[in-house]
Parts: structure tokens; C-alpha cells; sequence
């Protein structure tokens, strides 16, 4: 999968921010990256507080993207060229502008109000509980007109869908349906573990580990918020909605550790097809931390249930700036030669790093919230390298958000031409895990290697691939296994090493995979 910020892939008509024709008009080069299928983050109508994560309309398009009907083409389109779409669901709360909330608020006894989640405040008028938002500040937010708090687990003008109300999730799930009926090939359920709360409201406890600098949120253990067992019971309705046929996919979005998430694969496997593991973006970059990690992961997996990783995303550092370009090099290899689906965030490709985004230039509400922590989403969210032209050809207007200083040498073209780049890395990566079912579907075996190694074997039948990563910056000795050694390299993250024997010594940096 790969995932693309609408407003940052390609702009077709010069307003400095993205929409669907543009991605129409890049399609080829998806194609000719490799990738199976698309995942588009919103685009739906909103004010954009939080950029498209507060929802006015479920079922438009905003038309800053384009309108229905140029989403109608872009998926008959890519449906002809052999891609697959996945859309963002965002079922946890809808804009404050939304037609739903604007009824809500009107007066106690309207008949939306309980598809939100209301509660008048404690004696002291304060909020009804100490729960505390993802943004910052209280959760709760009183509505001077009513006398009630409505609940916001993000922004303010995020108000909380309360999915005790059936009506609340038969019109969610009725969104669904109307994608599905438009093509959609798959959902990308956002912050999906929020989506129940305690009902008798209870206080958060404190947590103990909280330390100054540590974001705001963390000075509770969100026991009452968060990954509560009704969850699970939604996950089964949005699944049902998707249809019978078994041809959509439903991928959920939870931070947890591993024994809680596979919880979301469903007790019958019925639950989502792909609960996200970010257990990559939130670990250390260290052999001696990956490898339990990577061993912990498959450990935990229930009979049956299919993996997934994922390095980057809009909401998370990019990859390249957490480990360096040289060992992003070595994480392309890890993110597409591991057992599971792979999602790759838009620019990671290229190598793309975060932009330093100065003060007057931020639009993260996050960052805005609580400044001074470096909280800010933005520097990953900047415009895709196309070219050298100005502004990257990702618009021929000023972007929203500025283009990195390095996009005259890290863009498409020019990598498209160097076959050491990291853009030719990551297509011969796809290719051979396109032609080389012990990548796509094979087992998983580690290798006991020293650290800074990392190694293991994929199989498939009789077709065995081993991958050797050293994440060190200094060359390893000796320290290629025997039975690895004078076995032709399929792929190396170094120039003129493919196709060569591998001998007892591993570069600094280097990635290899070895076809056994």
C-alpha cells in the first residue's frame, strides 16, 4: 500500500494544494513504482481544523479536491490500470460544522442530540470528568447555549460521535455502503480504539511515569477512554457493511502494544483485516531492539491472521530523518522484505526528509496547541519532489506548505535516472517481491547474527530468500554467515553489488538480498 496527504501529492490546477485530479494525473508513476494499492487520507468536505480529520460531509468531496465526479474518474482509472483504493474513515468524531453537530447543539431536546456525547457539568461547573484531550486540555467543552459539555478527544471542533446510539452507527456504516457503491476497494479506519468511552464517566488515573516534557496527554493512563471491549463489536458491523463478497479490505488505526491489538483482528478473525502495527515508527532504530520486536510481532499474531508494517505516515517524523538517509536505505529493504503488507508513505520513496517549518508557516493545530515540544506534523506533510522546477512541480501556484531545500537533487526525475537512487532501490524491492512469493507470502525464519546485524529467511515451497541488514555505520568483518557467503545478490542497498557473489564482509549501511 501506498498512502497519499491529497493536499501535498500533486496539484493540477496552481492553488498550491493538492486534489484527486492531480493524483489521477501521477498515476503512471505509482504504476510504475509498483505499488498494489492507494490509500487516499480525507478529502472529504471540512473546515480542515485538523486538515481534513474533521469531517462536514461524509459523502462529498471538499471542493478544494475537485468534486464527485473527478473522484468517480480517478477510481475508474485506476481501477483500469490494476490499482486498488482505500479511503479514510474517521468514524470517532465529525467537524463541529457538520449538518449532525449543528442540530445537536440547538437544544437539549433535539433529536441529534444524543448522536453526540453531552454531560452537564460537575456541582462546581466544571468539566463532568478529568479526561484529557489528544490535543491538549480537557476533553470536555462547555456549550454555553445548552449548559452541557459535549466530549472532544482531539480538537474542539472535533466533537466525539457517541456510537452507543444505534442511529449513529447505522449512519456510519450507510457512509461505508455509499463509498463501496462508488468503487472503494478498502477503508482505513482512523483512531479507531477512541470510538467507545466509559459510560459512568469515570476519572482517568493518574500516571505514575508522567515526566515533564512528555506530551500533555500522558498525564493519564487513558483506562476509561480508550481500547474499550465495544469496540470490537463496531469493528464487526463497519466489516459487515463492506459486503459479502470478500473483495474490500478494513484496516484499523490503534497505537497499542502488540497483545492488545491483535484483539482487533477479531475473535473470529472478524474484525479488521489489518490492525496497523506502527511498532517500527515507535522503536528504537537497534538491531538489539528490532529483532525481539520483529520475533514478538509473529509471536503474537493469532492462527490465520496476516501482518503488516509500516515505517512512516502523515503523523509521524519520515523515516529518513529518524535513522539518516543511509539506513532509510536499509529500512526500505526491512519495510518490504518482512512477512506482511507494507505501507509506504508518499515521499519515503525519494528519501524525502522532514522540512523545518518556521513559526509564521505552521498550520498543525497540534503544534499550535502545545507549542515549544516540536509536536508538529507539518514537516512531514510538505509537498512531494516531483522536479526541479519551482516548487518541486508539485504546483505551479506558492504551496501550502513549503518545499524542502533539497528538491533540486532529491525529486523523481533525477532519481528516476540513477539506477543507485533510492527510488530505483525501492522498484527493484517491489519488483522482486512482486515475482518472488517467498517476499509476498513465504514464512518467516530469523538468523542468529551478531548485532548490528539483522537477518533472516523468507521461503516459499522450495524457494528460500534470505535479507542481511546492517544497521551499523561501520563495515562488518567476517560477520556474513558461512552458509550465506558466495550466494548472488538479488538486491543491495549499494551500487554494483547486485549480482555478485556476497563474500564474509558486510559494508557499512548495507542491505542485501540474497536468493538462496
Amino acid at each position: 500500500m501506498y498512502q497519499i496527504y491529497p493536499l501535498s501529492f500533486a496539484d493540477s490546477n496552481g492553488d498550491g494544494m493538492g486534489d484527486l485530479a492531480g493524483i489521477r494525473a501521477r498515476l503512471p508513476y505509482l504504476l510504475e513504482l509498483g505499488v498494489d494499492a492507494v490509500w487516499i487520507s480525507p478529502f472529504y468536505p471540512s473546515p480542515l481544523a485538523d486538515f481534513g480529520y474533521d469531517v462536514s460531509d461524509y459523502c462529498d468531496v471538499d471542493p478544494r479536491f475537485g468534486t464527485l465526479a473527478d473522484f468517480d474518474a480517478l477510481v475508474a482509472e485506476m481501477h483500469r490500470v490494476g490499482l486498488r483504493v482505500i479511503l479514510d474513515f474517521i468514524p470517532n468524531h465529525s467537524s463541529d460544522q457538520h449538518p449532525w453537530f449543528q442540530e445537536a447543539r440547538r437544544s437539549r431536546d433535539n433529536p441529534r442530540r444524543n448522536w453526540y456525547v453531552w454531560q452537564d457539568p460537575k456541582p462546581d461547573g466544571g468539566p463532568p470528568s478529568n479526561w484529557l484531550s489528544e490535543f491538549g486540555g480537557s476533553a470536555w467543552k462547555l456549550d454555553e447555549a445548552t449548559g452541557q459539555y459535549y466530549l472532544h478527544s482531539f480538537l474542539e471542533e472535533q466533537p466525539d460521535l457517541n456510537w452507543r446510539n444505534p442511529d449513529v452507527r447505522r449512519a456510519m456504516c450507510d457512509v461505508l455502503r455509499f463509498w463501496v457503491a462508488r468503487g472503494v476497494d478498502g477503508f482505513r479506519v482512523d483512531a479507531i480504539h477512541h470510538l467507545f468511552k466509559d459510560t459512568q464517566l469515570r476519572d482517568n488515573p493518574k500516571n505514575p511515569d508522567y515526566r515533564p516534557g512528555m506530551l500533555p496527554r500522558r498525564q493519564l493512563i487513558r483506562r476509561y477512554t480508550t481500547d474499550l471491549p465495544e469496540v470490537h463489536d463496531a469493528a464487526r458491523e463497519m466489516r459487515a457493511a463492506l459486503g459479502q463478497d470478500g473483495e474490500r479490505l478494513l484496516i484499523g488505526e490503534a497505537y497499542l502494544p502488540f497483545d492488545r491489538l491483535m484483539h482487533y483482528y477479531g475473535a473470529q478473525l472478524d474484525g479488521f483485516h489489518l490492525p496497523f502495527n506502527f511498532h517500527l515508527i515507535e522503536t528504537r532504530w537497534d538491531a538489539t531492539l528490532l529483532r525481539p520486536l520483529i520475533a514478538s510481532y509473529e509471536a503474537h499474531l493469532p492462527a490465520g491472521a496476516w501482518p503488516n508494517w509500516v515505517l512512516g505516515n502523515h503523523d509521524r517524523s519520515r523515516i529518513a530523518s529518524r535513522v539518516g538517509p543511509a539506513q532509510a536505505r536499509i529500512a526500505a529493504v526491512l519495510l518490504c522484505t518482512l512477512r506482511g503488507t507494507p505501507t509506504l508513505y508518499y515521499g519515503d520513496e525519494l528519501g524525502m526528509r522532514d522540512v523545518p517549518i518556521a513559526p509564521e508557516q505552521v498550520h498543525d493545530p497540534f503544534e499550535k496547541n502545545i507549542p515549544g515540544l516540536g509536536l508538529g506534523r507539518d514537516p512531514e506533510r510538505t509537498p512531494m519532489q516531483w522536479s526541479a522546477e519551482k516548487y518541486a512541480g508539485f504546483s505551479s501556484g506558492e504551496p501550502w506548505l513549503p518545499v524542502a531545500a533539497d528538491y533540486q537533487q532529491v525529486n523523481v526525475e533525477r532519481q528516476r535516472k540513477d539506477p543507485d537512487s533510492m527510488l530505483s532501490l525501492y522498484r527493484s524491492l517491489l519488483a522482486l517481491r512482486r515475482a518472488e512469493p517467498a517476499l509476498s507470502l513465504g514464512s518467516y525464519t530469523e538468523l542468529d547474527v551478531p548485532p548490528p546485524l539483522l537477518a533472516y529467511v523468507r521461503q516459499h515451497e522450495q524457494r528460500r530468500l534470505a535479507v542481511l541488514l546492517n544497521l551499523g555505520s561501520t563495515a562488518q568483518a567476517g560477520a556474513v554467515p558461512a552458509e550465506l557467503r558466495g550466494v548472488q545478490v538479488a538486491v543491495s542497498t549499494h551500487p554494483g553489488r547486485a549480482g555478485a557473489p556476497l563474500g564474509a564482509d558486510l559494508l557499512a549501511d548495507e542491505g542485501v538480498v540474497l536468493a538462496l
